[in-house]
């Protein structure tokens, strides 16, 4: 061990120790731990929380929160985008499985992200969650997706650094599904297969689904291919 890494107890618990940064409702406190000052409530991915200070309660969504069609979806889907409503007052630390967290703060916007890679929203934003269309697809990646609108902070993480692609007429982008974070809400992708690319693309799935973004937007990905166990893991 490096001597960088010894500690006295006392210096360990000092340098590792919470520091507020009064950043507002979202903080980050780490890169990969984000850091929620609750005072009402907060929408959280379902076992993303690590720890918290205060009087808050969680509550799994209801099935029938938003409605039968989300019902319907769930049912498909295998519980689809599962969500866990904070209520409270406190601190509440929220992380996924050490990825990077970013958040994004949306003025009556609209962006669309993988069910997988959304953390935490404001319940001042409006979510709908929405299947992949192509069952193939479906299967292939083990997709589900996630609409946010509004006006409100939302946080997003991802496996090491994002990199945003822009869409433009004429120069449409293809992703792999795994490695897809969040696009803009007005791109509507389609999934194609390409046999000729089968063990090039997809490889946790053995085939070449890919993404076709189209028209004028931009899309988010992550150097990193979600699985669908991952996916649906709480």
């Amino acid at each position: 061990m490096s001597d960088q890494n010894r500690y006295s107890i006392s210096d360990f618990v000092d340098s590792t120790a919470e520091r507020d940064r009064n950043q507002g409702l979202f903080e980050f406190e780490t890169e990969r731990l984000l850091e929620v000052n609750l005072n009402g409530s907060v929408w959280t991915k379902m076992g993303s929380m690590v720890a918290y200070v205060g009087a808050i309660k969680f509550t799994r969504e209801g099935i029938l929160e938003q409605g039968i069609g989300t019902l319907l979806k769930k049912a498909v889907s295998g519980e689809g985008a599962r969500l866990t409503k904070a209520e409270g007052a406190g601190k509440l630390y929220l992380a996924d499985q050490g990825k990077k967290v970013s958040i994004l703060n949306l003025q009556d916007e609209a962006v669309v992200v993988n069910g997988s890679d959304l953390l935490a929203f404001e319940p001042s934003l409006k979510y709908e969650i929405k299947m992949v269309k192509s069952l193939a697809a479906f299967t292939a990646g083990g997709l589900f997706n996630v609409r946010i609108s509004g006006s409100g902070m939302m946080a997003v993480a991802c496996h090491f650094e994002p990199l945003t692609l822009r869409v433009t007429p004429g120069q449409p982008v293809f992703t792999d599904p795994q490695a897809t974070v969040m696009w803009s809400a007005n791109l509507e992708p389609k999934f194609k297969k390409d046999v000729s690319l089968k063990t090039f693309i997809g490889r946790s799935s053995g085939e070449s689904y890919q993404m076709h973004f189209e028209g004028e937007g931009w899309v988010t990905i992550q150097p990193f291919e979600e699985t669908f166990a991952q996916a649906s893991s709480g």
